[in-house]
């Protein structure tokens, strides 16, 4: 047996499966520190199953956590940016494009240095000692310990970010260094943008993954936990200390695979409602469809490989304004119980319209009686077409497609949704996410520079998988269940001997 969690802005869930039955679920509200939700949850499930924790072999947990502090800007700390490419890029420097009220929340301090590569291993510029030295310097006198480098087509070439890591590590043994060769593709500033995210990060993680396995510790759970990547596979706790952004969509990612098990659709738009955002995503084949451009998080844009999921801010805590016309991005996330009007709050949030529209029974629906019926008309049209309009926008090819409405804000669709060929609500789709947790897989992947010249395409492949392979039975897959999911070959121009990228990814199940 296994245990999922999903620990969202506002609800925490979790499930027992035994095999790919679910024995428990259950929601509990995500609280402050994380910890008590997640301890609570852990509680009910415990006692609805009356499962003996040694029964217990796998933990599983998924969060949005990380995804929900970038859109809401909030337990971000202070970074340290260093970008190696001078004297190329002068003129689009580090955060260019980014939101305002991003920029003020990091509260950067950036640098650029001279050095990096071009794309055929040709260096753009030497390394100059005075300049590195000048700014570790600095960065040491301002007390900044979270810093992110990145380097001009790092992927093919990573020793100017590991070099200057180094020399980082030197004169400031505790700083915590995000290298952008670890993250993403070639194209810099978006590579540059995961990683300056990720170390904004770094204190909070250290934060979320301590009290998850803190939750876990107090229940007596002693069996391996791990955590959700954003491509739906697993990775360890400590991993994830230092790479949270990997978790970004890994919330949705894994709500697309509960909604595949709850349903066998294999191939459906779908909607993800929490209590802080809508997660709109596409199962081809069962699998999440995965993003082949630059990926948005938070107005941010990015190229790491992760699920093409659109998330929007409307949940059940979205905040709407007096009139309906306004919902999100901003929520009141797990202080709903407190802040909304229902529960004697003073803030007008999505569930309050939903109360005062008839559609649910929860809290108080005196509180909401002086609403003005139009406005909440309104909001609940501008809900709708919120959803319809992302959802049309996710189509592939513009092909109609079922929709599967998951996540415990699903409510909110009271009116049915015109984007959807047909709309499905399957039995324990308020906790999704957590089956989706409990049912992942562990993953490996592994990239090659090849000549098909030299190699036969055929040979090329064989080979790259069989080092992903490798990979994943390292990382605890069992070597009966590994297939590859993604074959990926890219040609190269302008190099010798006709190269060709390869990438493959397979997956395997947790072996037992």
């Amino acid at each position: 047996m296994r245990i999922g969690i999903d620990v969202g802005g506002t609800h925490t869930d979790a499930v027992i499966l035994n095999g790919d039955k679910v024995i428990a679920a259950t929601k509990a509200l995500t609280s402050a520190d994380v910890i008590s939700g997640v301890t609570a949850a852990l509680d009910e499930i415990l006692k609805q199953s009356a499962v003996s924790q040694s029964a217990i072999k796998t933990v599983m947990i998924g969060t949005t956590q990380f995804t929900n502090a970038i859109i809401e800007r909030r337990e971000l700390s202070r970074a340290a940016i260093i970008r190696i490419g001078l004297p190329s890029g002068r003129g689009m420097p580090p955060m260019v494009d980014w939101p305002q009220d991003m920029i003020e929340a990091v509260d950067a301090e950036i640098y650029m240095l001279h050095g990096g590569y071009l794309y055929n291993g040709w260096p753009i510029a030497e390394i100059r000692e005075d300049e590195v030295n000048k700014t570790v310097a600095d960065i040491a006198a301002k007390g900044i310990k979270n810093i992110a480098i990145a380097s001009a087509f790092s992927p093919m070439n990573s020793a100017p970010e590991t070099l200057l890591a180094e020399k980082i590590l030197t004169a400031i043994p505790d700083a915590k260094i995000t290298l952008s060769h670890n993250f993403g593709r070639l194209g810099l500033m978006e590579r540059e943008n995961a990683a300056i995210m990720n170390t904004t990060l770094l204190p909070f993680a250290d934060k979320v993954v301590s009290s998850f396995l803190g939750a876990l510790e107090k229940r007596g759970l002693n069996c391996p936990a791990f955590i959700s990547q954003n491509d739906g596979t697993l990775m360890s706790a400590d991993f994830v200390r230092a790479y949270p952004a990997l978790t970004f969509a890994s919330g949705p990612t894994n709500s697309l695979r509960g909604a595949y098990k709850l349903t066998g659709l294999e191939d459906a738009i779908v909607v993800d409602i929490g209590g802080t955002t809508s997660d709109i995503g596409v199962i081809q084949n069962g699998f999440p469809r995965e993003s082949n451009v630059v990926v948005n998080i938070g107005g941010i844009r990015t190229n790491f490989r992760m699920p093409d999921i659109l998330a929007i801010g409307l949940g059940g805590g979205s905040l709407v304004s007096e009139d309906g016309k306004t919902i999100g991005p901003k929520s009141v996330g797990h202080k709903l119980v407190t802040q909304g009007l229902v529960f004697g709050g003073k803030t007008l949030t999505t569930t309050d319209i939903l109360v005062a529209g008839g559609h649910a029974e929860i809290g108080s629906k005196e509180s909401v009686a002086h609403l003005d019926p139009n406005a909440v008309a309104q909001a609940k049209a501008t809900m709708h077409k919120m959803l319809n309009d992302n959802i049309e926008m996710m189509k592939p090819g513009g092909k109609d497609m079922p929709v599967i409405l998951v996540g415990g804000g699903a409510v909110l669709v009271t009116d049915g949704l015109k984007a959807a060929s047909k709309l499905h609500r399957p039995e324990n789709a308020d906790v999704a996410n957590a089956i989706g947790a409990a049912i992942a897989q562990v993953g490996g992947e592994t990239e090659r520079m090849l000549s098909y010249r030299e190699i036969p395409r055929g040979e090329a492949i064989a080979s790259v998988t069989k080092a992903a392979t490798q990979r994943a039975i390292k990382a605890g897959a069992d070597p009966e269940t590994i297939r590859a999911v993604d074959i990926e070959e890219t040609a190269v121009p302008y190099m010798d001997e006709g190269a060709t990228r390869v990438r493959v990814k397979v997956i395997g199940d947790l072996a037992q």
